[in-house]
Parts: C-alpha cells; structure tokens; sequence
C-alpha cells in the first residue's frame, strides 16, 4: 500500500525492531484486558437516549483527543474512509480517495454545484480537525462554515490549520454535543455528516437536530457506519463483533441504513435517498492496517499516543472482518427541508 509514513524522529534499526516486539506484545495485552475486559460499553446495552450520555461523550473527547495528531501524521487532515470506485477498484493515493469521498458525496446526493452563491452557510456535525468545513468553504466562496466536536483537540487543530489555509476567517469550530447544537432553527443551507453519526446515542435526536438546523430549502448528507438491514435479526456472532468494535471506538448501538431512511422522513424531511457504498471503500481498512504495521507507525502507537489509540487500533481487525462477514455498511444518505 501507499500510506504516507509518520515522522518519528530517527531511531536505530534495533530500536525500531525492539519498538515492533513491544507493540505486538502490547497489543496483545490491549486486546485482553480492555476489549475484553474494560473500555467503553457500548453496543446494544451500553447505549442512553436523550441529550446524550456523559460517559460516552468524555470516552469519544479523549479517544479523539489522543488519536487525532497521530491519524494527521499518517494520513492528513481527512478522518475518515475513502473512494476507490464504485466497486473499489480504482487504485489511488490514499489521501486522494479520502478528498474524492468528499466530492463522490456531494456529486452523488446533488448538493449545490462548486461556486454557487446560494450557499451562504455550512455546518460540519463531527468535523474532526476541519477537512471536509475547509473542502466545503473551497467549493462554495460565498460560504462560511461551522464546525462541532466533542474533542478540545481537535476543534483548537481545525481552527489553527483553517487560519493556516487562508480560511480561518470564513470557518469556526466549537466544542459541543451534536445531540444539542448550539444553532437556532433554520441556519443552514447545508448541513454535512462524514461518519460521525455512528457515536450518537440517540439516533433520532441526532437527525432531529439537523433537521432543526437547516434552511428550508436546504440539504442533509449523512454518511455513517451502519449495520445491514434487518430482518433477519442479527445473529450473536454478529453483535458480539459490533459490541466489540464499540468497544474500541466508544460507540453506542448502532443502526441500519434503513432505520436512518425511516428516521429522516419522520423529522418531516423530503427527497430521502439512500445507498450502500461498502464495495467503494473496501481498501481502506487494508491501507490502515498497513500504515500502522511501518515500524513508524509502531513507534507512533507505542509513544506519540495513549490506551485509548491503543484500542482503536485493535478494532482495525474487527472492521476489516465486520465488513467482509456483511454486518457492518457504509452508507450514504441525503434528504432536503421543504421550503416554507
């Protein structure tokens, strides 16, 4: 694979052997006592409705806020999956395919063409360190943007590298629960969620609040983790695989693209769409997989990060086996506000 390494100062060869031994004892060690014993308990018992729940909402903060310089080392300013074709395919850079998400999104659920002036504001609901608030901002110049994360790191990253780009005037990024955005009714013209829906406790609220927060005649785009529709029920094996991966990730219950389609038109949205683009972004979890098996990125997982990496690591398996066994989507959905 082609993932970009991670600058790790320069050790000895024998320091980066000794730092590879580590990690896979450590490792070994992580996968005993925390994704079987400890960490998060999320899954089927462990999710709360509501305004959302404190414990899981402080596991996400921290998860994020050690993990985050490291995912921007490795693979820059996007987190999240990306575009390999329709049908994965298309060999690519990995940074590209993750840029190419952002545009294969927006082509797919028509969103507003590039420069159209129409599009005055923006909100990014899980906005990371700012990729997709800043992609966004280049595509509409007319536009400011908004952005929300639980994560104090982030939100100060995404702030510096905005400043950085030429765009910190156009783009601000707050601290908050998506559960409670601090917007009032009707603020935007689009309103954007790149694989954050999946930490949200309370699925309905969640699309609730977009809904609340966008402009009549505005448009949503969710894309998220999901699991396959049911019925069939999922099987035990299946939830004993997705409970482990909220494990490691501090995720609550999780969903189906069709719950997402039901949950979208009861918030009285229109024009619901939705699609499966699990084939599209079979690589990724290859090229992650890989990037962290480079002894930098050992020496990174063993000392530029903390337990809480250290255990999202361990669920890159559990991915790479949820999507091959067909329990865990990626999907895509849109839908717009009517117009008063």
């Amino acid at each position: 694979m082609s993932a970009p390494g991670v600058a790790a100062g320069r050790p000895a060869a024998a320091t980066v052997a000794l730092a590879a031994a580590a990690a896979t004892a450590a490792a070994a060690g992580v996968f005993a006592a925390v994704v079987l014993g400890g960490g998060w308990r999320g899954g089927r018992k462990g999710a709360t409705a509501g305004r959302g729940d404190a414990a899981l909402n402080a596991g996400i903060a921290h998860f994020y806020d050690q993990s985050s310089g490291l995912w921007e080392k490795v693979w820059g300013e996007h987190m999240h999956h990306g575009h390999y074709g329709a049908d994965g395919s298309v060999r690519k850079e990995h940074r590209q395919a993750q840029a190419d998400m952002i545009e294969e999104t927006l082509r797919w659920a028509g969103a507003p063409a590039a420069g159209d002036p129409g599009v005055r504001a923006v909100l990014d609901v899980g906005c990371g360190i700012g990729g997709s608030a800043r992609s966004l901002l280049r595509r509409y110049p007319e536009a400011t943007a908004e952005g929300v994360t639980l994560s104090p790191v982030q939100c100060a990253r995404a702030a510096a590298l905005s400043a950085a780009q030429g765009l910190g005037s156009r783009a601000a990024f707050r601290v908050e629960d998506a559960l409670n955005l601090p917007y009032p009714d009707d603020s935007f013209d689009l309103v954007w969620s790149m694989e954050s829906g999946e930490h949200m406790p309370d699925k309905r609220r969640f699309v609730s609040e977009l809904a609340r927060v966008c402009r009549p005649g505005g448009r949503i785009i969710v894309v998220t983790w999901c699991h396959r529709d049911t019925p069939p029920d999922l099987r035990p094996a299946e939830r004993r695989l997705l409970d482990a991966v909220c494990r490691c990730y501090y995720l609550p219950e999780w969903c189906s693209v069709s719950d997402y389609v039901s949950l979208l038109g009861e918030a009285g949205l229109g024009d619901v769409r939705s699609d499966d683009w699990t084939p599209a972004i079979r690589p990724f979890w290859r090229a992650v997989i890989a990037s962290a098996l480079t002894p930098a990125g050992f020496v990174g997982l063993l000392f530029s990060t903390g337990w809480a990496t250290l255990r999202g690591a361990w669920a890159m398996v559990y991915m790479v086996r949820g999507y091959r066994m067909g329990v865990i989507r990626f999907g895509v959905l849109t839908a717009t506000k009517a117009s008063y």
